[in-house]
């Protein structure tokens, strides 16, 4: 599928009736999993590359915001905080 497509396709399934719902999952995964996972949104959130800013801008600021508290959650619970800060800073320089 093209961009635009693609574009059309996830803003259509994320305006669809009960996506705004809440719901509890209870996950058990690993500390790498978490730590991996952190590591691959925020890069759809925050890389200027085309794809990953269609994917910033089709998931809203809402959404993105929701997804940050998420991952900050997360990586608290699983002692890892601190950890991926440091690693943010080391990738940034």
């Amino acid at each position: 599928m093209k961009n635009i497509e693609m574009t059309q396709l996830y803003e259509t399934l994320l305006c669809s009736p009960g996506m705004k719902e809440s719901v509890k999952v209870d996950l058990r995964i690993s500390r790498k999993s978490i730590l991996l996972l952190s590591q691959i949104i925020q890069k759809g959130l925050t890389d200027s590359g085309a794809q990953s800013s269609e994917f910033a801008t089709i998931a809203g600021t809402e959404s993105s915001h929701e997804l940050q508290e998420m991952l900050k959650n997360c990586l608290e619970k699983a002692n890892l905080f601190e950890l991926d800060e440091r690693l943010a800073k080391l990738m940034k320089n």
